[in-house]
């Protein structure tokens, strides 16, 4: 664990300059361009690579050294947003510039996820696996409980440009550290150089395995829907509380910092509790209650502490929520060809995300913030009795809307055996093999 508590403290302190540049830099896409489409399409470009290039990202990173890769990463990154600081302080900043800086880090971002979770494999023993995992859940905690104040904080004192090259400070801590440890290289197995084929046809195994398991499959598309809908909410929601409170830096801070809290108090809920005893319930419900108590709680609400509420909420459950999710993979899926199912698994569920952060800018812009300006719209007399009208109540409306969609993800699952049996319908992987040695015998 020495090893692996380097790296970590590293990335720690990474994800808390990288918070903090992501807030600074949001605060100044809406105060230049006032429109949530901006703040949508940063999203975008950013968060689309992540996706598109993760199944061949993947499989290279089962032919690659996992520390070389991680390091690039970092670099990559780090160079990003080096140029982003070098355009602001010469007053050369344009927000097709965080397009492109987004989808550049997004590409490295595509390598550096299953990397680190290959690397940290082989850097700790198995006993300590969910003590790493939870250790990343915190890291992630801590830069979403602390960068959002602390940012909001030193914009009044050291501005945007400040913000961004305590940015660049922390990625170079984060890389230093990671030179320092050792990450030793995975020895070859059997079922490892059985499944090795060209790039492309690794790159397909994921889908293939998944789309012949039907139950894998209903359950992923569930993600599939929920990610499509609720990603409106997750978009909008920064954008309207600005919009809602004049653009108070604090209070868009007070929001994130208390998604932050509730995401450390779920983590450690779940590894205290180890989720309900039929995962699928955590999966199911927790669709039903992140998007009714997360996002519909948010759009309806009209002040802070509604608002701080709403993300505790919802940052609460999504722990139980992935965390049931990725335990039945693991217990369903053979260990020597997670990464290709997972690489796959991830794209079918969040391929819709980029779909939506697409549509979420131009339909508040365009639509629902017009509609309910004044509320004598169709859409403003339907929503306004709930949302009220004038600025952010467009947006509001959205978040309302996407809530109760995300919800019925949970819902239908439950009407469809397939995925409502999953746990009963596929063996574990530690059953097949007893299985097909026993054949063998």
């Amino acid at each position: 664990m020495r090893a692996f508590f380097v790296v970590w403290i590293g990335q720690v302190v990474s994800l808390v300059g990288t918070a903090m540049s992501a807030f600074a830099l949001t605060i100044w896409a809406w105060q230049t361009t006032g429109e949530a489409t901006a703040l949508a399409l940063v999203g975008f470009f950013s968060f689309a690579p992540q996706i598109l290039f993760s199944p061949t990202a993947g499989a290279l990173v089962d032919r690659w050294n996992r520390k070389v890769v991680m390091a690039l990463s970092d670099l990559a990154s780090a160079v990003v947003t080096a140029a982003i600081w070098l355009l602001y302080v010469t007053g050369h900043l344009e927000i097709w510039h965080l397009y492109v800086g987004g989808f550049i880090s997004g590409t490295f971002q595509a390598f550096q996820w299953p990397a680190y979770s290959a690397a940290i494999t082989t850097m700790v023993e198995k006993e300590h696996y969910a003590r790493a995992s939870g250790m990343m859940s915190l890291a992630e905690g801590v830069s979403q409980i602390f960068a959002p104040p602390l940012a909001a904080a030193l914009l009044a004192f050291i501005g945007i440009g400040g913000v961004l090259f305590i940015d660049l400070v922390t990625f170079v801590m984060a890389l230093v550290a990671l030179l320092l440890v050792p990450i030793p290289t995975p020895p070859r197995t059997a079922e490892g150089e059985a499944s090795r084929s060209s790039l492309w046809q690794e790159s397909l195994y994921g889908f293939r395995y998944i789309l012949a398991r039907p139950s894998l499959l209903g359950l992923q598309l569930t993600f599939f829907w929920s990610n499509f809908v609720t990603t409106f909410g997750f978009v909008l929601a920064t954008p309207m509380i600005l919009a809602r409170t004049n653009n108070n830096e604090l209070a868009l801070g007070s929001v994130q910092s208390a998604f932050g809290v509730g995401g450390v108090l779920g983590a450690v809920l779940l590894s205290v509790w180890g989720g309900p005893k039929r995962r699928i319930h955590g999966v199911l419900m927790g669709f039903i209650l992140a998007s009714l108590l997360g996002e519909t709680v948010m759009g309806l609400g009209r002040s802070l502490p509604v608002w701080m509420a709403a993300a505790f909420c919802t940052a609460v459950l999504l722990p139980i929520l992935n965390g049931s999710n990725q335990a039945i993979w693991q217990s369903k899926v053979a260990p020597d060809v997670q990464g290709r199912v997972f690489a796959a698994r991830r794209m079918i569920a969040q391929i819709t995300a980029p779909l939506a952060m697409l549509l979420a800018g131009p339909l508040a812009d365009n639509i629902f913030e017009p509609a309910l300006r004044s509320g004598d719209t169709w859409l403003g007399r339907l929503f306004a009795p709930m949302v009220g009208t004038g600025p952010g109540a467009g947006m509001a409306a959205i978040l309302v809307l996407s809530g109760v969609l995300g919800a019925l993800a949970g819902v239908v699952g439950y009407l469809i055996p397939a995925i409502r049996d999953v746990e009963h319908l596929l063996p574990d992987h530690e059953t097949q093999t007893i299985r097909a040695e026993a054949a063998h015998i």
